[in-house]
């Protein structure tokens, strides 16, 4: 996109990489963080002496801090074709706001998030099974330093409160916060009830609904939406809640072993999750926007993941088992009645090693989850 685009923007959770990503990248740029209060002051003071200080090529860390500085950037790059500028930041929805107000047309858009398992299966970090991918996560500092990932995480999200809940909002019951991050990650999978956990904390239905956005806009959480074709009148219109890292839900959760995981009542929406959050990554690696859904009718039959995108559309179901079960197929065959589609437009992602072909579905296990994302 370099040769298409004078801005590149990467957002992502902290500690996902951003930073390391474009240093490697881009060895030749001037970096600057603005979290750096003497460069943030700088900046803020006399952007145009900032910008014209830095050079034509300049990457700029956390980039929210500033946004002002975005409007003079279009200014800069629209004067001088040689200029190329390539922003992070760890806040989304503060960065693209100023991003599309100032630079509609100028900007290519990436998300980074924690390592795949596809990534990890090809750098050295390969784990034998899905539980181990469940409870270490994806954040790379992990992998990097050989950290416990149940005391690093839980200390992400202790510094993750204290710090951008605090510059995104203000969160006056830190206690009353963090309990709330943990009640969503014991919500995964579930439609989402803003009533029901307003109730559960003893605040307001606005409060759950805005420290949602917190969530989702330092990208803790994000929400699978139904589908929208109408296959059956009778639909389910709440989204679902899920965790961009599955470590992170087990360690809010209090699940640190193998052991504790599979005796966890929650055991088939963590590997559900893990399922889906590894397409969201492989599609924004490829630097795509993924369309996934879920599919549920009033009577309660649902189909854990819909892909639909263009000439692609797949009914998935996620088991965690082992083992194939026929009753795994129950909730694909009624949807195939409604949908239409075709044996191998109906896929079953299981927790065995063995993919295959059946008459009735795609069976593909867990490994092999890079083989039925259509990336080009």
């Amino acid at each position: 996109m370099l040769g298409k685009f004078p801005v590149i923007s990467i957002t992502g959770p902290r500690q996902s990489g951003k930073t390391t990503l474009v240093k490697y990248m881009f060895p030749d740029y001037k970096y600057v963080n603005f979290e750096d209060v003497e460069i943030r002051d700088f900046a803020k003071s006399d952007p145009k002496a900032f910008l014209k200080a830095n050079g034509k090529r300049l990457i700029i860390d956390e980039a929210q801090h500033v946004p002002d500085i975005f409007s003079y950037i279009q200014v800069f790059v629209d004067d001088d074709p040689q200029r190329q500028y390539i922003f992070t930041g760890s806040q989304n929805f503060l960065l693209m706001e100023k991003i599309t107000q100032s630079l509609a047309g100028r900007v290519a858009v990436f998300y980074l998030l924690p390592f795949s398992i596809f990534e990890l299966k090809n750098s050295g970090y390969k784990m034998n099974s899905y539980e181990d991918y469940i409870l270490k996560g994806g954040y790379p500092r992990i992998y990097d330093k050989k950290l416990d990932a149940t005391n690093w995480l839980l200390n992400y999200i202790t510094t993750y409160v204290e710090r951008d809940a605090r510059q995104l909002v203000n969160v006056g019951d830190l206690d009353s916060f963090q309990k709330f991050i943990a009640i969503c990650a014991g919500r995964i999978g579930q439609l989402i009830n803003f009533t029901s956990i307003a109730n559960d904390l003893s605040i307001s239905y606005h409060t759950v609904q805005n420290w949602l956005s917190i969530l989702e806009t330092s990208f803790i959480v994000y929400r699978l939406f139904p589908h929208y074709k109408n296959f059956n009148k009778r639909l389910v219109k709440s989204p679902k809640l899920y965790f961009y890292d599955t470590g992170l839900a087990s360690a809010l959760l209090g699940i640190q072993t193998v052991e504790q995981l599979q005796l966890h009542y929650l055991k088939g929406v963590l590997f559900e999750n893990l399922v889906i959050t590894e397409f969201y990554k492989q599609y924004y690696n490829n630097g795509k926007r993924p369309g996934y859904y879920f599919w549920r009718n009033n009577k309660g039959v649902e189909i854990d993941c819909i892909h639909d995108e263009g000439m692609h559309f797949q009914a998935i179901e996620i088991k965690s088992g082992t083992t194939i079960h026929p009753e795994y197929f129950k909730n694909i065959l009624y949807f195939q009645k409604l949908s239409g589609l075709t044996s191998d437009q109906l896929i079953l992602i299981y927790g065995g090693d063995d993919s295959y072909q059946r008459s009735i579905a795609k069976v593909v296990s867990w490994k092999d989850l890079d083989q039925i994302v259509p990336i080009d």
